[in-house]
């Protein structure tokens, strides 16, 4: 098979916005892809619901789907799992990942008991995926928790230098993040 080939064989996915109810699509076109296949997930989105996350994540792992990831603005909070997933990484300059603890939001009307258990669940199931985050994006757990703890805004480039993406080529004026001085007078 050529180089071609392999390019008309990749399927492009889009992972852009919420997470949640909204995914429904974006899953079935996952478990449509043949297990093993190509395929890209252009991200832009501030994360969602968790449990749409790990799903997305345990989609391109059990289907061993060979995912790039391009991040083309912002892929945080709960959009970080199913990016780590992903076989190869690619960041823009300017693109952002938020690291933050782990928030529930419920408008269901439940009880004390119910309540309580669900806070030890959220609990446990918090730091076992800061725990697979580290694991999968190949950095110390205590880096991860710690970004995670201080609710740090990471760059992409940060990311590369830390080995776990790439830095998307952009085609025309390269953007020379990090090395611009502040306008104003000179001292």
């Amino acid at each position: 098979m050529s180089r071609d080939d392999d390019e008309d064989d990749r399927q492009d996915f889009a992972v852009v916005g919420e997470l949640g109810e909204a995914q429904a699509d974006l899953h079935e076109r996952l478990i449509a892809a043949e297990p093993g296949s190509q395929c890209t997930l252009y991200f832009n989105s501030p994360g969602g619901d968790p449990y749409c996350a790990i799903s997305l994540m345990n989609l391109i792992l059990h289907r061993d789907l060979d995912c790039t990831a391009i991040v083309t603005g912002e892929c945080s909070s709960a959009a970080l799992w199913p990016f780590a997933a992903c076989r190869r990484r690619l960041v823009a300059p300017l693109s952002v990942f938020l690291f933050h603890s782990a928030r529930w939001e419920s408008e269901e009307n439940i009880g004390y008991r119910e309540a309580k258990q669900w806070a030890s669940h959220f609990e446990v199931l918090a730091r076992e995926t800061e725990e697979l985050l580290a694991q999968m994006l190949g950095l110390p757990c205590s880096l991860v928790e710690q970004w995670i703890h201080e609710g740090r805004y990471v760059m992409g480039p940060e990311l590369v230098e830390r080995g776990c993406a790439e830095l998307l080529p952009l085609p025309g004026a390269p953007i020379p993040v990090g090395k611009a001085k502040p306008s104003g007078p000179s001292e």
